[in-house]
């Protein structure tokens, strides 16, 4: 009986072996880094999201409000948001005819919501969204 001899090429070499796997690490390592960033960009924008939902929440508490009155108010809403509004007249309203006591005016509004930032990429800061806006309100006249 013959013994059968296996050609040179019939395996993998070491060089080829360790190749592939770096090949393979150098994927993975892409793949983690990408969905390591989908999953922070997601969370940013949710942050973006709930941030604009209170603001609007805000722009639509100044109107319900009757009257305006010119200034700026800021406070704290929780989970980490802080808000501000500012509210400023823009002109009044010249009317003729008989004095009333009221006269159209109107207002500028601006809603800021901000939040601290905790991203890597962009160091710590902080992030906001602003609402601007304009409306008419009423404005006392004093009688002369």
């Amino acid at each position: 009986m013959s013994a059968k001899f296996r050609p040179a090429d019939a395996g993998f070499t070491l060089i080829e072996v360790l190749v592939a796997l770096v090949i393979a690490a150098l994927a993975l390592g892409v793949l983690y880094q990408g969905s390591v960033g989908g999953m922070r960009s997601a969370k940013v924008a949710s942050r973006y999201e709930e941030a604009l939902s209170r603001a609007r929440s805000h722009m639509a508490g100044l109107l319900v409000q009757g009257g305006f009155r010119a200034g700026l108010q800021s406070g704290r809403d929780g989970g980490g948001f802080t808000w501000q509004t500012r509210v400023m007249p823009l002109g009044v309203a010249v009317t003729g005819g008989p004095p009333q006591p009221t006269r159209p005016a109107l207002y500028a509004l601006t809603v800021t919501e901000s939040w601290a930032s905790s991203d890597e990429d962009s160091g710590s800061g902080r992030r906001s969204v602003t609402l601007h806006g304009e409306r008419l309100g009423a404005v006392a006249v004093q009688a002369r």
